[in-house]
């Protein structure tokens, strides 16, 4: 029973974000506006960290099997990904070393500024 209430809660956060997509006009995904409602009620402790927390794990530990999909439609999709592979192979590592280079930086940056 623990997990389905944790399960609500979580779904009740994203059914949230669903009608948030629906209503404001901006390009964001509704699951980004669930995630962000979801943690602001963590924060403020209108959600207890306890009341998720099991549910979360769950959701966490079975994340790669829902990259299955994804990679099925790569495959699916290689005739048309085939003559752009070199340049979006190209745009990603520059795009991979450029967000862990800029986040190292600003993490150092963080970490001084607290030790003073």
């Amino acid at each position: 029973m623990k997990y389905i209430k944790q399960f609500l809660i979580i779904l009740a956060f994203s059914f949230t974000g669903e009608l948030l997509k629906l209503i404001l006009p901006f390009p964001i995904p509704a699951s980004i506006y669930g995630m962000a409602l979801l943690f602001t009620a963590l924060i403020t402790g209108v959600v207890k960290y306890s009341d998720v927390k099991d549910a979360g794990l769950f959701l966490i530990e079975i994340m790669p099997v829902m990259f299955i999909p994804a990679g099925v439609g790569l495959v699916t999709s290689w005739v048309n990904l085939k003559p752009i592979l070199i340049p979006v192979s190209i745009i990603t590592v520059v795009t991979i070393i450029t967000v862990m280079l800029s986040t190292g930086w600003i993490s150092q940056i963080i970490i001084r500024r607290t030790k003073k």
